[in-house]
């Protein structure tokens, strides 16, 4: 674990990109995920029918960056529900360790969902290239019309919570 944390600390020095950018239809995806320890089914479609999503991709469950991310979301949920989105992070660990982290560093405040197979994280292009069995840390907003609104990624885990609320803002401000 803690040559996983030392890898991941390094790797926000690299650059990354992720191939979906603003204006593209965001892949619809269903799996298991977690708010508070329960486990549900999410579905990105029923949740865009109640408003915006900010889909983020991290690393790993109870890792240093990752950590600190779970906590930045937890504590802007109520700025992001007063925008009437939902936010939405996915990992590659099981529901049984997504259960822990939901309750433990996202506070249950938000859902975490698994992606076991990667087939969430390789259709949001946000695998990390140096160590594929992992997401990069790519945060997307999605309209509730299924467009992606904002794209960033970034190793470095401060600045996603603040650049994905000002592309909410920036959006809702554009639609009225």
């Amino acid at each position: 674990m803690k040559a996983l944390a030392a890898l991941l600390t390094l790797l926000f020095l690299l650059p990354a990109q992720a191939a979906l950018k603003p204006g593209d239809k965001a892949p619809e995806f269903s799996t298991k995920a977690s708010l508070g320890g329960a486990v549900f089914d999410f579905s990105l479609s029923k949740a865009l029918a109640k408003g915006p999503v900010v889909l983020y991709f991290y690393p790993a469950a109870f890792t240093p960056g990752c950590t600190i991310e779970a906590h930045n979301f937890a504590e802007a949920v109520d700025d992001y529900k007063a925008l009437g989105a939902t936010v939405i992070g996915v990992s590659h660990d099981p529901i049984e360790t997504l259960n822990k982290f939901s309750v433990s560093e996202c506070r249950s405040k938000f859902a975490v969902a698994a992606d076991g197979d990667q087939r969430i994280m390789k259709a949001y292009d946000s695998v990390l290239a140096v160590k594929p069995e992992y997401a990069s840390r790519t945060s997307y907003v999605i309209a509730p019309d299924g467009r992606i609104i904002y794209t960033y990624t970034d190793m470095a885990p401060d600045k996603h919570v603040a650049n994905t609320l000002a592309a909410l803002r920036l959006w809702a401000k554009d639609r009225h």
